[in-house]
């Protein structure tokens, strides 16, 4: 049979209404000991996860463990952006196995699941291979975890590619929930977070702008 081409968007890229992203594990104590990507970007990563999410109205869960006794408060720079968003506080290292997160993954009735989170090869394989298991789409933001070792970081997100997970990366996130810069609504925060977050790409827009009033797709 011989393909046609089609101007719509493959089944598997993201759009903000089909998916649930999970934030997991962004605390204090446990990037302590992450080596796998340094603190400074993780966090930066972490905001940038975050802001396209509230930009783009996409259904969050927020989640730490051990708050109160032990790996300390969520990263200022998620909690920032959503301020008013509820904490579930766990014991469980494997998200999945908390039922209050059943409920909010069954509230939302999302089919796909995008997860970022430390550490990788605990807190983010999990819930991976546990929502693979039910039949889930999962997708993981390897540029918003990290582990004790590069290595540790680099076997977790190999095995659980290996069952299915779609490695992305952050700015790869934002852009695939923008995907057209006529998308007028959701432009200047676009933008406004890809120079505020995005690294080199982020110094780009802010040259192109400052050099030659740039604007893409408009």
């Amino acid at each position: 049979m011989t393909a046609i081409a089609k101007a719509v968007p493959g089944k598997t890229l993201l759009n903000p209404s089909d998916h649930t992203l999970i934030m997991i594990d962004h605390q204090s104590q446990m990037a302590f000991a992450t080596k796998s990507i340094d603190a400074v970007t993780l966090r930066n990563n972490a905001a940038l996860v975050s802001k396209a999410a509230k930009e783009f109205g996409v259904s969050t869960i927020l989640t730490t463990v051990a708050e109160k006794s032990f790996s300390g408060p969520m990263f200022d720079e998620i909690k920032s952006v959503f301020p008013d968003h509820n904490v579930i506080d766990r014991t469980s290292m494997n998200t999945w196995e908390d039922p209050r997160i059943a409920v909010e993954v069954n509230k939302f009735g999302k089919q796909k699941i995008v997860l970022a989170g430390l550490w990788t090869s605990v807190c983010i394989v999990g819930p991976a291979l546990s929502a693979i298991d039910q039949g889930f789409e999962v997708y993981v933001i390897a540029d918003a975890c990290g582990d004790v070792s590069t290595e540790a970081h680099e076997m977790a997100m190999q095995r659980m590619i290996q069952l299915g997970a779609r490695p992305m990366t952050s700015v790869q996130y934002l852009l695939e929930l923008q995907r057209d810069w006529a998308r007028g609504e959701t432009y200047n925060q676009t933008v406004k977070t890809a120079i505020e977050n995005g690294g080199a790409y982020g110094l780009g827009l802010i040259y192109a702008k400052s050099m030659f009033n740039a604007s893409e797709g408009h």
